[in-house]
């Protein structure tokens, strides 16, 4: 017998040789329904696969990132199966999950069209009736590659001759179709329900252009109807909800053919960006952080010593001043360290947080340039905190504290994933071991649920990153937290202990709205460019009927302006209906209809933008409610 302990910290035995499905059979036909796959001892693996010893087992569901992973890669090897049966002389690539999707690459003599979807759609229901089961199959080097020229797969063969000759090779057949896959799939092509081919496009042959150009269709794929209707809904208001669109339409920013990447903001636009960043400043000040700035650029050395112009040289601009090699910065780490360096410190004075909002610049290829979203020049709000090696939990924890501050502020709920040390690391081991330590321990005693992305950490140290999730369930990874033992170590930075000796600071690198940029366009798409009344660049709108009431519109704009309520009057001579229907489009919080009773009663006719005619008040009421509204900064 076997000991399988479950999520739920219970324990079962069972019968060696069970499998991942049986056990969750056992535990509820209704857990087993829905699990698409299994995590046993830290491995994802087949629900298929058989238990041949003691463990942990976790079961995944759609609903769980990795599962849908899994479901959306199986529904990749569907796709090819089908395009296989209808065009078979198709050559096939590789087929991974995305987000939210996936796609396969293709070389095949036949252009594929949207026309083609409703026949590759058709086969695939085939596929997915007849139930064929996910059956994997382990080959030696030879087999393998036997097996894939013989089918004249090239593409299987090179990748086969690129793994390293310790790899296990193996293969999944579903029916007549065979796939060089490490897996793990779906117990069988029935438990897929519904897939739909979204578009096309061409791709190198692994990314380079020195290689063929494939054919790439991408797809999603989802285990209710309803799911994907609503999925298809969403994508269609993201479109309509277009930052660059809506940025153009309600005057917020812009980018031109001469600054490509370099966006310009627009004065409305500043208004919503200085609100963002006022805020940050107030909550950042009660939170013990001081604000400073450094300089965009740089000399060479100082790079060096980061560690930036070895690891990250290919995303950095360059310049030379006075015949010295300077680079502009693409992040604000080394200039923090050289603020702190200005003066001794003290034990008894850390931890010292240090806020920044800074200019930086990387290069980015012309092709992924996307409006605010991805930019040449953003502004990072970074923070850089300095402390004791017995602080670093507290200090975590704040920040943690401090996101979800700002996070639930805008509505967006967000997850938790964790990066551990990537390849080109700098630093040893032990310091390794205890960062990433410290992050786990902080998530854990905050109760925090969390991903782990094994490798994917900076080049200085492991991170926690939030992924926060808009009104069209798009997530977005916006703040970090990244624990690092050394760049204190790289500039030298120290405290003076209890003991009078010289000792090193640990340090956190920080950023919550993450790209201020970035954030713009998200909260824009969030709101659908209807911004929360504090955040709105035009709080009230004044719309008087005719010019009797021109006065009384300037009297009333006085009065809301010295509350520091944003407003503007609408003095043209068109019908109040049109005025009514552009005030609607730019997305303002509140009109106010001033007619000849309006006049007469000193009142206000109160127009909502979410709940519309809210009838007449007096100014007072009015100024009150805004004012409440802002100063709680309700959404």
């Amino acid at each position: 017998m076997i000991r399988i302990s479950l999520k739920d910290g219970s324990q079962r035995e069972y019968p060696e040789g069970i499998t991942l499905l049986q056990v969750a059979q056992d535990i509820s036909p209704r857990l087993a329904k829905n699990a698409v796959a299994g995590v046993f001892n830290g491995k994802l693996s087949d629900l298929n696969a058989g238990i041949a010893e003691d463990g942990e087992l976790e079961l995944l569901g759609f609903d769980d990132r990795r599962g849908a992973d899994v479901y959306r890669h199986s529904s990749s090897h569907v796709m090819a199966q089908a395009v296989k049966r209808l065009w078979p002389e198709t050559k096939l690539a590789i087929g991974p999950a995305i987000d939210r999707g996936f796609y396969y690459d293709f070389d095949s003599p036949h252009t594929f069209t949207p026309d083609d979807f409703a026949l590759i759609e058709k086969e695939i229901s085939a596929i997915i009736e007849a139930d064929y089961p996910f059956v994997r199959k382990e080959l030696s080097r030879e087999e393998a590659l036997a097996y894939f020229k013989a089918r004249n797969e090239n593409f299987k063969v090179e990748l086969i001759q690129a793994l390293p000759e310790e790899a296990t090779i193996s293969i999944y057949q579903q029916g007549e179709f065979v796939d060089l896959c490490a897996g793990p799939h779906v117990p069988s092509t029935g438990k897929l329900k519904a897939i739909k081919l979204m578009s096309l496009a061409g791709a190198y042959w692994r990314g380079s252009e020195k290689n063929p150009m494939l054919q790439r269709v991408y797809a999603t794929s989802f285990p209710k109807k309803s799911m994907l209707d609503d999925y298809l809904y969403k994508l269609e208001e993201a479109k309509k909800r277009d930052h660059r669109r809506l940025g153009r339409e309600l005057g917020l920013f812009t980018i031109v053919d001469e600054g490509p990447g370099f966006p310009f903001f627009m004065p409305k636009g500043m208004i919503l960006r200085n609100e963002l960043e006022n805020f940050w400043r107030e909550e950042h000040r009660k939170a013990g952080y001081q604000e400073i700035r450094t300089p965009i650029i740089l000399s060479r050395e100082l790079w060096e010593r980061s560690g930036h112009w070895d690891h990250y040289q290919e995303n950095m601009y360059f310049t030379t001043i006075d015949e010295g090699d300077y680079a502009i910065k693409p992040m604000n780490c080394p200039g923090g360290m050289l603020v702190y360096k200005q003066n001794l410190h003290s034990y008894k004075e850390l931890p010292i947080r240090m806020g920044e909002l800074g200019l930086v610049h990387r290069h980015e290829m012309s092709g992924v340039l996307h409006g605010l979203m991805r930019v040449r020049a953003f502004t990072q709000d970074d923070a850089h905190i300095f402390m004791l090696p017995e602080q670093i939990i507290d200090e975590i924890k704040g920040v943690i504290n401090l996101v979800d501050h700002f996070y639930s502020l805008f509505g967006f709920p967000y997850h938790v994933e964790l990066s551990t040390r990537p390849e080109n690391s700098m630093g040893s081991d032990k310091d390794w071991e205890i960062a990433t330590d410290a992050l786990i321990q902080a998530l854990d005693e905050k109760g925090m649920d969390y991903l782990i992305n094994e490798g994917d950490g900076a080049f200085y140290g492991p991170k926690i990153d939030f992924h926060l999730q808009d009104s069209l369930d798009r997530t977005w990874q916006c703040g970090t937290i990244q624990l690092d033992f050394q760049m204190p170590e790289k500039f030298d930075l120290t405290y003076i202990g209890e003991d009078g000796e010289k000792h090193r600071p640990v340090m956190i690198h920080r950023v919550i709205y993450g790209s201020i940029e970035r954030f713009i366009g998200i909260l824009t798409e969030h709101f659908s460019g209807a911004f929360p009344t504090w955040l709105a660049p035009v709080q009230v709108r004044i719309l008087p009927i005719t010019e009797r009431q021109h006065d009384y519109a300037h009297q009333i704009q006085a009065e809301m302006e010295q509350h520091n309520i944003r407003v503007e009057v609408d003095l043209r001579s068109e019908k109040i209906g049109y005025k009514i229907r552009e005030g609607q489009l730019q997305k303002i919080p509140y009109l106010l209809i001033l007619g000849d009773k309006e006049l007469e009663a000193q009142s206000v006719a109160v127009r909502h933008r979410k709940e519309g005619d809210l009838g007449a008040m007096p100014l007072a009421d009015f100024v009150k409610r805004v004012k409440t509204e802002i100063e709680k900064k309700s959404l």
